[in-house]
């Protein structure tokens, strides 16, 4: 059996290797692991390679990286920018991710990953806080300064205080250390897939003629180069009527989805941004879908009478 242990001594990780093969990550919080502990020289996360999961029933598995591969679609042509300063974390994300199918650039400062990160495009950044010169904290405000890159916090300091200041600064997600890679690799995985429906959804798709074109950048939409000149409220609702043709939505749900406030019917703000609605994509000369008022129901877009 090839051993491999893992301890956290003062917010620093500390590795040693001996040997290959399949991993788990294992917590041994009880005795029974004594010779995975001496040969880590320390108490707490033990990572034991074996050839198969053969676990007493008082350590739980955390990580089991031969049981499922990452989606090849989420996970293709992804570059990774890994800052991080400990030596043997970092080799070990480095070989980690590579073996997961990312390709992956490893920087051990602050400086150089944010002087890399300015240099090439990358899809994630994984950022260490406590990096000598350039802190992660610092690096991100910069960063945030010229980029919108997904990037994953790693860090000991797993306060909640801590957790508030780097979203704050910017980041995407925190993970705490200690950590598993299969939590790491799942996090990826998601931003990967929340970026790739932002570019679909942001992608210019082509227009038939007679047809509206949204753009949700400046909520406004144009039939050929005419712009209606939308007001954000009115540009929401004409989405979500949009998105539902042929649909009644009712004015209960209009007002909470556009509104963001509870309906009463003694308010006529609906009313009124349906009237400017219709006026103006009159005037840019749009007539294949209207709305339509379903008295006592809500309002449904449909075909227009031609």
């Amino acid at each position: 059996m090839c051993l491999m242990a893992v301890a956290e001594r003062d917010g620093i990780v500390a590795e040693r290797y001996s040997g290959c093969g399949r991993k788990a990550i294992i917590s041994a919080p009880q005795a029974g692991w004594q010779a995975a502990l001496a040969a880590g020289g320390a108490n707490g996360l033990v990572v034991i390679q074996l050839p198969s999961l053969e676990l007493l029933a008082n350590n739980r598995v955390i990580e089991n990286q031969c049981q499922k591969p990452m989606n090849p679609v989420a996970i293709h042509h992804s570059n990774i920018l890994a800052i991080e300063d400990d030596p043997v974390l970092g080799a070990y994300l480095h070989e980690e991710l590579q073996r997961g199918g990312f390709q992956v650039t490893w920087c051990r400062n602050g400086l150089d990953g944010l002087e890399t990160a300015g240099r090439q495009v990358f899809d994630v950044v994984l950022m260490d806080i406590l990096l000598p010169g350039l802190n992660g904290l610092d690096a991100l405000a910069q960063l945030r300064r010229k980029s919108a890159t997904p990037v994953i916090l790693m860090s000991a300091l797993g306060a909640e205080a801590d957790r508030i200041t780097g979203f704050q600064r910017g980041a995407d997600d925190y993970l705490p250390k200690p950590f598993s890679m299969a939590e790491l690799q799942v996090r990826i995985e998601a931003i990967l897939r929340r970026v790739e429906l932002e570019r679909r959804r942001q992608a210019p798709q082509p227009v038939d003629p007679g047809e509206l074109r949204f753009d949700d950048a400046i909520s406004d939409v144009c039939l050929g180069s005419n712009w209606a000149g939308l007001t954000p409220s009115e540009y929401r609702l004409l989405d979500t009527l949009y998105r539902s043709p042929d649909e009644v939505l009712s004015k209960p749900l209009l007002y909470q989805q556009v509104l963001q406030r509870g309906y009463s019917r003694h308010d006529r703000s609906l009313d009124m941004h349906v009237s400017q609605i219709r006026r103006k994509l009159k005037a840019v000369g749009y007539h294949e879908r209207q709305i339509v008022t379903v008295w006592g129901k809500g309002y449904v877009l449909s075909a227009g009478e031609g």
